[in-house]
């Protein structure tokens, strides 16, 4: 089962960082098809968020085909998304890895790290401000 984890010095809406962990789960192979995600009830306490917030994530990811909810039973993964390769994913873990110790090293802080690799994967055709 998957443990949703939230940051509130995103800037991600909160459904969209619950959304973006189970994406993410399956396409590690954390999740696969007939898994079933926590109960709302469940979600609700252990992140101390509004219902309206898990519904609408777990909605998001239904009409995405990747989840559906049976009634009186919870919601269940429903669809997978390209699964990796687990060894490219250790390979990768590996060398990424070495990255952040070096980045680290350089005196780079979890965030500098993050806006780093995001400005690094984000798409070319993505307008920088000057």
């Amino acid at each position: 089962m998957i443990d949703f984890r939230l940051d509130a010095h995103s800037g991600v809406p909160t459904y969209l960082q619950l959304v973006h962990q189970v994406k993410q789960a399956l396409r590690l192979g954390i999740l696969h098809p007939g898994d079933q995600l926590p109960t709302v009830k469940e979600v609700v306490a252990s992140l101390a968020i509004n219902p309206n917030t898990v519904l609408k994530a777990y909605r998001e990811l239904d009409l995405d085909g990747l989840v559906e909810g049976r009634r009186g039973q919870g919601t269940f993964v429903s669809s997978d998304l390209p699964p990796l390769e687990p060894d490219r994913i250790d390979a990768l873990r590996a060398s990424l890895g070495t990255w952040v110790e070096s980045a680290r090293a350089a005196g780079f802080d979890e965030e500098t790290m993050a806006a780093l690799f995001a400005d690094t994967v984000r798409p070319a055709s993505a307008m920088r401000v000057a």
